[in-house]
């Protein structure tokens, strides 16, 4: 499929460059993310240290040092590395992932583990049943990594169980299965949060002994299915995942950047 995107540069701080594609949760502008990013990963920048991609945005870290080397006198790094991003943004980008997954993950409701979910149930007038069939009943696109190792910003979630987060942080037990607007999430880690929390699951997200120890990637689509309490604690006791995986092909993308405006500092 080929599409057009219009981006904006900025600076983020002063060893960092932001190309922004628009503010929203998309599943195409987040391709346009993946599409510079894959790219940047084959060729990286001169200069560039790390990437971080995110819904709409692609973050390029970089070596300040290393890039007044290259520069003329008067010039700065941010600007070398502006000239360098816009450059390659303005080639042709072609999004092929080397597999897709999808990923099954079980998930028990009941009220120990859903302390959110009677709040849920007010807010938006629906059943407990109705809002795990919602809940369940559609595949989540893994948009980007964060706050903590292993947790994906999942979405979108459906308009009718949608709640904003709390005004106050609370304390989350790891594999509680989160809300919070049009995004659903699982924390790996015991943590402060303010996700609206509806389910548990017994999986384990993040193992830090393991090579690549977090289960999700950016690109994945996740879906959720009810367990029992029994099935909870069986799955628990026995340090057993339940997990479905299944890889299928996906059909490269090309998209054509065109910049609406920048900042050259």
């Amino acid at each position: 499929m080929d599409g057009h995107s219009s981006y904006k540069i900025f600076p983020l701080g002063d060893q960092a460059i932001t190309i922004d594609f628009g503010n929203r949760i998309d599943d195409a502008l987040n391709d346009r993310v993946m599409a510079l990013y894959e790219e940047l990963l084959r060729e990286p920048l001169p200069g560039m240290v790390e990437l971080v991609p995110a819904f709409c945005t692609l973050t390029v870290y970089y070596d300040v040092v290393y890039l007044r080397k290259m520069v003329a006198p008067g010039s700065t790094a941010y600007e070398c590395m502006y000239g360098q991003l816009e450059s390659r943004a303005a080639r042709p980008h072609q999004y092929q992932p080397a597999t897709g997954r999808l990923i099954e993950i079980p998930v028990c409701y009941v009220p120990s583990h859903a302390p959110d979910m009677e709040a849920l149930v007010q807010h938006s007038g629906l059943t407990r049943e109705a809002i795990i069939h919602i809940h369940t009943a559609q595949p989540y696109r893994v948009y980007m990594m964060g706050f903590l190792p292993g947790f994906a910003y999942m979405g979108p979630l459906d308009e009718r169980i949608q709640m904003p987060r709390k005004s106050r942080p609370h304390n989350i037990v790891a594999g509680s299965v989160g809300i919070a607007g049009r995004q659903t999430g699982i924390y790996p880690l015991a943590s402060p949060g303010g996700w609206q929390i509806i389910g548990r699951t017994p999986m384990k997200l993040f193992d830090e002994k393991k090579e690549e120890g977090v289960l999700f990637k950016a690109g994945d689509r996740v879906t959720f299915y009810e367990i029992t309490e029994e099935k909870y604690k069986e799955l628990a006791a026995s340090n057993e995942t339940d997990l479905k995986l299944t890889t299928y092909n996906l059909k490269p993308k090309t998209y054509n950047l065109q910049p609406t405006s920048s900042v050259a500092l």
